[in-house]
């Protein structure tokens, strides 16, 4: 707890005592508003903003504390734990760390990947992956089996780039550095659903709207999942890119996993298996995230400041 206490107090420019005081009175249940106007002697002077943070990031922290002890323990049962994952896991600061890191040991249902490797396509994969000379489709054919579920050359191919796939989205590092560039040049893009012109009038200056999602204000960013969660804008996480068929953040997973285009027999195999990784277990996964920050951190800005203008109001009343 003390090192929650002082990583608050860092954050918040304030003394680890001023921390302590104020989570003893909030765990007793008193109120942000009641601790500003009553107890300021007891936490040294803390304004209604810096107690509302310090109550929402020891929120957080505990409960990202927690998750870590259970996420210790699945993967400790499952006797796959070593002391460079523990150690990961125990400088883990955000939730979405923590859980990249899980992702590879999370208890999940049968995936096509891992169905692939039941039907014994892995060394299929691996082959591949290793030697880029190697044709796909002279490969594949002793792999096909029907009684497996591997109908033909095709479903084979199809089934080793699920097993890389799942690979190559469950690398914990990869994920943190394709969300931490997605946050930094990602555009956060709104168009209007058909047919939905007249009835959301009143987003209309939302449209068809990109902006970046590190700069959105947070009442455009609150209208923007208004207007979403009301049917009327689709939102969608897009990464500009000067190439057409091959973006940055595909480029980042070719280049951690050694994938590059020099005209092997493979290559054109294995660059189509980053796409997908991209597309579709990647893409999908960081715009969530990434929504989900935005929108949280909008509603937090909001709360902010309306607290300031009520206290400015009540002041100058």
């Amino acid at each position: 707890m003390q090192n929650i206490y002082g990583k608050i107090a860092t954050e918040l420019s304030v003394t680890n005592e001023q921390v302590r005081a104020a989570a003893g009175l909030l765990d007793e249940g008193a109120t942000v508003p009641f601790i500003a106007r009553y107890r300021k002697e007891a936490t040294g002077g803390l304004d209604d903003v810096q107690l509302r943070s310090l109550s929402e990031r020891l929120q957080y922290l505990r409960e990202l504390e927690e998750r870590k002890v259970a996420v210790i323990k699945s993967i400790e049962e499952q006797g796959k734990m070593t002391g460079e994952l523990l150690a990961k896991i125990a400088e883990a600061d955000t939730k979405g760390r923590l859980e990249d890191l899980y992702l590879p040991y999370k208890p999940k249902r049968r995936t096509k990947g891992q169905i692939a490797v039941e039907a014994g396509l892995e060394p299929l994969a691996r082959a591949l992956l290793r030697d880029p000379s190697l044709s796909p489709e002279a490969e594949a054919p002793p792999f096909v089996d029907p009684e497996k579920g591997v109908a033909d050359v095709k479903a084979a191919l199809d089934g080793a780039k699920y097993i890389l796939m799942e690979e190559f989205a469950e690398d914990a590092d990869l994920v943190g550095d394709l969300r931490a560039y997605s946050l930094e040049k990602g555009m956060i893009s709104s168009t209007v659903i058909a047919g939905k012109e007249s009835e959301g009038i009143k987003f209309s200056d939302y449209f068809e709207r990109a902006e970046p999602i590190k700069s959105i204000p947070s009442h455009r960013a609150l209208a923007l999942f208004r207007g979403f969660n009301e049917g009327i804008l689709s939102l969608e996480l897009k990464i500009p890119q000067e190439e057409k068929t091959f973006g940055p953040c595909e480029g980042m997973i070719a280049a951690r996993f050694g994938i590059k285009n020099l005209s092997r027999p493979a290559d054109g195999w294995l660059l189509e298996t980053v796409r997908w990784t991209w597309s579709v277990k990647l893409l999908p996964k960081i715009q969530t995230d990434l929504f989900g920050k935005v929108r949280e951190e909008a509603e937090e800005e909001a709360i902010k400041v309306f607290a300031e203008n009520l206290k400015a109001l009540l002041l100058g009343a």
